[in-house]
């Protein structure tokens, strides 16, 4: 399946469904193709048009789908409309069932030890079937070779990497080919959900798209992170006068 693609400030999302994420994932996965996917949200939209180095990893990947309704709300503004949200979270939960259902091969890498362990835990018990084959803190030296060797090794079907923003893309494009399999994505902070660290917020939020509020609320650490979406508002109100 061949998906459209429209740019936003750059960034390349593809004009897909969950479900038919979901479709393409599996067909990766049955043919052991690699594939690099990129949850983007508007933060990483204006991380990417702040560093071109970000931006080029970010257009290495197969595919980079919508995560934040901002940047829904930006491609319908900008005449190009996307068919919906795909958030990262739940397309690792959907990953994850589509493992647990085919017994597929699951590597997490990332976040602190307590956490990641925690996550997997959560994968054990919620997923049984899945075939957890790796599980590895994020507090590593990035010349290791042996840490890639042992991905390889392992042969595994996802690899679900938790090193924060750009850094986990960077990661993810430096080793992919070199593993020559499996479906890898960034995950950003859901380690934290899957370990119970960090709540979702409830469904209702999610529903008013004010699910980021939420976030703000519970952290308030990441104000200055947020900063970033009205910034991502303002540059998207100034593209679409331009090209009026």
């Amino acid at each position: 399946m061949s998906f459209q693609t429209i740019h936003i400030l750059g960034v390349p999302f593809v004009r897909a469904t969950m479900d038919e994420m979901m479709s393409v994932i599996h067909a990766h996965v049955k043919q052991q193709k690699p594939c690099f996917i990129v949850t983007a949200n508007p933060e990483i939209v204006m991380k990417a048009n702040e560093e071109p180095t970000y931006m080029a990893t970010i257009q290495q990947a197969d595919y980079v789908v919508a995560d934040g309704i901002g940047v829904v709300k930006a491609a319908e503004l900008l005449g190009t409309p996307l068919p919906e949200r795909v958030a990262g979270y739940d397309l690792l939960c959907r990953c994850l069932q589509l493992a647990d259902e085919h017994e597929y091969r699951v590597y997490m890498i990332g976040a602190k030890e307590k956490v990641v362990q925690a996550a997997a835990k959560h994968v054990r018990d919620r997923y049984p079937n899945a075939r957890l084959v790796g599980v590895r803190n994020g507090y590593f030296d990035w010349n290791d070779e042996t840490i890639i060797e042992e991905v390889k090794r392992a042969e595994p079907d996802f690899v679900f990497v938790a090193l924060g923003m750009g850094k986990q893309e960077q990661w993810i494009s430096q080793h992919i080919q070199t593993v020559g399999r499996g479906v890898w994505m960034g995950v950003g902070g859901s380690f934290d959900v899957l370990a119970g660290v960090v709540k979702r917020a409830p469904e209702l939020w999610i529903r008013l798209h004010l699910e980021w509020l939420y976030r703000l609320l519970k952290q308030p650490t990441r104000a200055k992170r947020m900063m970033a979406l009205p910034r991502f508002a303002w540059t998207i109100l100034k593209q679409k006068v331009v090209r009026k």
